[in-house]
Order: structure tokens, then sequence, then C-alpha cells
């Protein structure tokens, strides 16, 4: 016992604990399999996690070179991963850090814009002349409108150049400004006349009396989006839409008044309408005669009336004296020179006054009672029949409609015979077809309905692709590839590290060392069994030659290794008391 408690204090050492978890190992045989499955699934893990890296999405598009750089330094000083991809012009980053990168780079102002735009007005120096204001507000309007059109989705960059002239006091010296605009699309993009047309009016609307006819569009290869006649067309997108849509309109209007009588797919129409596009402005003013006096308007109306009673009319030389009659005499003729005034009068004079006063009314008389002479002048201005009319037709009417309807055979009561319409049902399809578009014979709208039989419209079904032609089985056949390698790194890591490490490890331990054999026994082994044992004791002749095998291959390693001997009696130990 005093050996066995030596030889017990070996666990304490390395190699005791390493040959003890070496034993629990072996007493345990689904341990090393589920140890060797973990490393192995974080193995494949990290190759897989190491051979993804990090999610890139793009930080800015279309940067210049002189942004570029300062954003790749910026970059650099924050310790933050880059890619480039499109040729250069777009830089990309982890895609969990975009939004803080960006901030971060627009707190140090960049990427800076292409094109300056107002803010070239905010620091104005002081002293600054007039031509040089005019400059800087030009270039300013230029960036401006440069920004506005860039955010056009089709649009990659704009430049923008304003011809202004100046100003003149003068109006037949005035002279209108004009633009031209320079657009660079993206690849594979391409620009309708729609925009090009919105554009141009955006340029035009923004720079003071430019006209849309001076402002001249051109892409990055020369070619002119803004063509001089395109105004002359009076055609446009809008235009062309509009007249697909009074087509389509009349379309469906056919199609749903006589598909309820004809049948789902029985009737095919087409519409070609001309659609007048020109405006229309017409004034007239006509003047007509007052033939009704009784209800003429009377503007205005001047009488004028003058009389002359006696006298005679001056005459003699002219003048002032002979225009003028001469007044009666009134001094008395028979007066004496030497009268005091207010002395009596003699019977001679009183008779001479009373004379002379009657010669007075006689003359006064026959002056009231002579030639008279009268005038009178009448005017009279009558108002002017004038009527005024002005009618602006608007654009957009329809000129003229050409109807074309097809349709299809009555299926009969046979399984696949089909009769003709009668004229009868021709003209009820007719007369409903007119209805529905407002069929006018003044306008020279036209109508043609044929009935036919409809051809078999069966789809030729496309030959199936192969498998491995398929677009939609490539991103398939990538993702499988990939876990394919996964699943064959993970095999040559298990029977190629793992397993012969494992087998190492936990290998049992080498069989006993035979014992030599003296030829003397051999030989009376041979001839015993010459002799024919029983069955039974050749049994217990093995189980006893198996028992002094293992008991000289204890001693034989008690001898050789003590320790391990000591870990065996404690693991035993150990065993029992559980």
């Amino acid at each position: 016992m005093s050996s066995a408690a030596t030889l017990g204090a070996a666990p304490t050492s390395p190699a005791a604990n390493a040959t003890s978890w070496t034993d629990k190992l072996r007493a345990q045989p689904k341990l090393p399999l589920i140890v060797g499955g973990a490393a192995l699934v974080a193995i494949a893990m990290a190759f897989a996690l190491y051979s993804r890296g990090p999610d890139y999405k793009v930080l800015y598009t279309n940067v210049s070179d002189r942004d570029g750089g300062a954003i790749i330094a910026s970059l650099s000083q924050m310790n933050v991963p880059y890619k480039f991809a499109e040729g250069g012009t777009a830089i990309l980053v982890p895609a969990d850090r975009v939004p803080e990168i960006r901030l971060k780079l627009a707190s140090q102002g960049l990427p800076k814009a292409g094109g300056v735009g107002f803010e070239l007005m905010d620091n104005q120096k002081f002293g600054t002349s007039q031509f040089a204001e005019q400059v800087n507000f030009q270039r300013a309007l230029e960036g401006e409108l440069a920004r506005s059109i860039e955010s056009i989705g089709t649009i990659e960059s704009a430049r923008v150049h304003l011809a202004m002239p100046k100003p003149s006091l003068f109006v037949r010296e005035q002279k209108k400004p004009s633009a031209s605009v320079v657009l660079t699309l993206h690849r594979g993009r391409s620009i309708d006349e729609g925009t090009v047309s919105a554009i141009v009016h955006m340029v035009s609307s923004s720079v003071p009396e430019l006209d849309p006819k001076s402002v001249t569009v051109v892409d990055q290869r020369g070619n002119l989006l803004s063509a001089a006649n395109a105004g002359a067309r009076g055609l446009d997108v809008s235009q062309l839409k509009y007249t697909q849509e009074i087509e389509q309109g009349y379309i469906r209007r056919i199609e749903a008044i006589l598909q309820p009588i004809l049948g789902t797919g029985n009737v095919r129409a087409q519409v070609a309408a001309d659609i007048d596009f020109s405006v229309v402005e017409n004034t007239d003013e006509k003047y007509r005669p007052n033939t009704d006096p009784a209800n003429a308007a009377m503007r205005s109306q001047q009488s004028s009336e003058s009389n002359q009673l006696g006298g005679t009319p001056p005459g003699g030389v002219p003048g002032a004296l002979s225009n003028q009659p001469p007044t009666a005499p009134n001094a008395p003729i028979t007066t004496p020179p030497n009268a005091p005034p207010g002395a009596p009068q003699t019977p001679a004079q009183a008779q001479a006054a009373a004379a002379q006063a009657a010669a007075q009314r006689a003359t006064t008389t026959a002056a009231a009672t002579g030639p008279s002479s009268s005038r009178k002048d009448t005017t009279t201005n009558y108002e002017l029949d004038r009527s005024i009319r002005h009618v602006q037709q608007g654009a957009g009417g329809v000129k003229r409609l050409s109807v074309a309807v097809v349709v299809n055979n009555r299926v009969g009561d046979d399984k696949g015979a089909s009769r003709a319409l009668t004229a009868a049902e021709l003209d009820q399809i007719r007369n409903l077809a007119k209805e529905a578009v407002g069929f006018s014979q003044d306008r020279g709208d036209s109508l043609n309905v044929v009935n036919s039989a409809f051809a078999d419209e069966r789809e030729k079904e496309a030959p199936a692709l192969d498998f491995w032609r398929d677009p939609a089985n490539i991103p398939l056949a990538k993702t499988g590839g990939m876990y394919l390698l996964l699943a064959l790194f993970a095999l040559f890591a298990w029977f190629a590290v793992a397993r012969p490490l494992l087998r190492k490890h936990l290998a049992p331990p080498p069989p006993p060392p035979v014992a030599a054999v003296d030829d003397n026994d051999v030989f009376a082994k041979l001839a015993t069994a010459d002799e024919g044992p029983s069955p039974d004791e050749a049994l217990r002749q093995r189980e006893a030659d198996r028992h002094k095998a293992d008991l000289d291959f204890a001693l034989e390693a008690a001898t050789q290794d003590p320790k391990l001997v000591a870990i065996m009696i404690q693991h035993w130990m150990t065993t029992d008391e559980q």
C-alpha cells in the first residue's frame, strides 16, 4: 500500500494530467467526435467569413480627381478601408459605416461641387467693380442651372453657358440673351425629347427675356438635341401621347360595346385620329348703317338760332363807326340859346317840344315795324353700329377619325363550326360603332366593318433551355459551388488533420510482447496435441496462458513505467467510488 500511495502522488505532474485526460477520452468515445465536429464547423465558418469579407457600398459616385484625392486622404486618416469601382469614379466603403463617413466628410466640405453656385456671392470684396459683380452673378447662375440639370436621373453632368448682353437705353439696340447646355449622359442611357424640352424651358424661365428658341442643348457626342426646327414642327412627346390616348380611348369604347354581343376576343378595332394642335385666334369688327332712325343711338346734338328785327343793315366803309347805327338827336331845334335851365317855356317852345316827341315816337315805331331776319342751325351726331367678336380655338380638337373594325364569325351549334354574320347584324355593329366614337359625316369620318374568321392564335411554346444555359440557375450554381468548396475543405481538414491527430492520441496501448517459447515446450505441446486433448482442457489451457501473459505484461509495465500503473490504480479507485 505504501508503494501505491507513493505512486498516487504522480497525477500532480503535467505528464500525469495529460495521461488522465487521455484516459477520460478513452472512457467516452463520443466526446472526441463532438469536439472534432465542433472544431470543423468553427473552421468552416471562419473560412466562409474570411473569404466573404465586409460588404462594401457606394460612398460617392462621379467623383472628380481633385475631390477623389481629398476623400482618399481623409479615409486613410480615419483608418477606413475603401475600394474603387466604375473606373475609379466611384468610391466604396463598408456598408455599415456609409452614413457616418458621409457626415464626417461633409463636415470637412467634401466632396466639393464641380461648379459654383450663388455661394460665390457670399464673399464679395469691398470695392469690386460692376463688371466683376456681373461676371460673378453670371457664373453663379450658370452653376445653379447646371446643378438643377444634374439632378435629372439620366444626366451625369452638365455645363451651362449664358450669353447675357449688356442692357442698352435704346430699344432698337437691345439684344436678347442666349444659352447653350452641354449634357453628359450616363453610360447606356438616352434622353427623350420631353426631357430636352423641359431643360430648355427651365433655362429660359431662369433668365429674363430668354426665348426658348435661343437655347441650344448638345450631348457629349456632339449631337444636337434641341433642333432649330423643333418649334416649327409643333409636335412634342406630350402631343403624340395625347393622340395615342385619344385613339386608345375610342378603341376601348368600341370593344366595350361590342364584346357583350360578339364575345370576348371576337372583335378587333383600330382608330386613326387626326388631331388639330393649332391655336387659332380670330377677331371680327363690323360696322353697319343706322337704317332705323327711331332706334338709332344719338351721340350728340348741337343747335344755334339768331333773329334780327328792324333797322338797315350796316353799310359804308368797313369799320367800327360804319357798323353802328346813328343815334336819334335829342336836342330841341328851337331852344333859345340863353335860356336858363328850369325857366318857364313859352307856348311856341312847348309846341315845338311836343312835335319833336311825336316825331321821335314815329321814328321808333317805324324802326320796330321795319325789315327783320332770323337764322337757325342744328347738328346731330349718331353712334355707328359696331360689333367686335374675339374667338380663340384651343388645340387638341379632332379633325377626322378613321375607324376599322374586324369581327369574328359566330360559333354555330356544332362544335368547331362557325357562320358569317348577316347583313342586319353588320349594320347593327356599324351603327353601334358610330355611336361609340361619335361619328360625324360633316367632319369627314370614315368607318369600315369587316366580318372574317379569325386565325388560330395559339402561341408556339419556346423550346426549354438546358439547365446550364438558364440564366436563373447561374446564381444558384455560384452559391452551390461555394458551399461545395467549403464541404471539400471540411472533408480535407477532417481526413488530413483532425482524424490523424485523434488516432494518434486515442490509440490503444500496444499488445504485450510474446514471451520466448522453449523448443522442448513446443515439442511437448505438439506431442500433447497429437494425443488429442479434450476441448475443455484446451480452453482452460488458453485461459491460463492469457492470464499468465497479462500478469507478465503488468509486471513488465510496472517495472518500466510505475507512473502509468499509479494512474491506472487511481482511475480504478475513482471509478469504484462513483
